[in-house]
């Protein structure tokens, strides 16, 4: 699938609330990209990665969208896209709970999902994303997304990041096998150049695929690790 007008799919949201006048309650919106960077892998590997999340809403319902994807900038391949347009209540102080859909384009036949999940909080201010999946073709699934942002000065901030995917039943057609598919670490140096509207950061990521998902790469002749340089910045709206 060749890059076109996709990137413009890339947006996301880590929620910054900026109001808006509406009549009975406040309007909220909000986009962030908190991953807008390059990478550079140990096996020669490049690429544009980008994850973003958006939202528009009130306290007590938001729209939201979230899109991420990556292009293989050697053959300027989009190598995946996923976007997820969800409702979301709140169900705690600190946790919401949603539900949506989503569509994915990985190298072989898109997929659609009705996706349910949690989002929010959990103690020591980790920020945590939980789906659960099932696919058009009733193939379960679910992802895990966690990051913690450590302030080492009021401008610096170190970002280890976790997401972990999942899959109940194996789809062989998208290079899915059941059991963990795949885990990516991330750890990001950020400094915020305007008041957390613009970070630019260093970082590095370690990607691994396991199991039936490993060899399902491993017959298409992929890498099933590697270690990878990003450079990139976030963007908060």
């Amino acid at each position: 699938m060749k890059v076109r007008n996709w990137i413009l799919g890339g947006f996301s949201l880590s929620i910054s609330l900026l109001p808006i006048a509406a009549q009975s309650e406040e309007l909220y919106y909000g986009v962030q990209f908190e991953e807008f960077e390059y990478r550079a892998g140990e096996h020669g590997e490049q690429r544009f990665v980008w994850d973003a999340d958006s939202f528009i809403g009130t306290d007590e319902l938001k729209l939201r969208w979230k899109s991420n994807g990556e292009v293989a900038l050697e053959e300027n391949n989009l190598e995946g896209l996923s976007n997820q347009l969800s409702l979301q209540v709140p169900v705690s102080d600190f946790w919401d709970f949603k539900a949506g859909v989503q569509l994915d384009s990985p190298e072989g036949p898109d997929r659609w999902y009705g996706v349910a999940g949690l989002t929010g909080l959990a103690p020591q201010w980790i920020e945590m994303d939980l789906d659960f999946l099932v696919s058009e073709k009733g193939k379960a699934s679910a992802v895990l997304d966690m990051e913690y942002e450590l302030l080492i000065t009021n401008y610096l901030i170190l970002t280890p990041s976790l997401e972990v995917m999942g899959a109940f039943s194996g789809d062989p057609e998208i290079g899915v096998g059941s059991g963990i598919n795949s885990t990516e670490l991330g750890l990001r140096l950020s400094y915020d150049l305007v008041d957390r509207t613009f970070s630019p950061y260093v970082g590095v990521a370690y990607e691994r695929s396991y199991g039936e998902t490993a060899d399902l790469a491993r017959d298409e002749g992929e890498e099933t690790s590697s270690w990878q340089f990003a450079i990139g910045a976030k963007f908060l709206f």
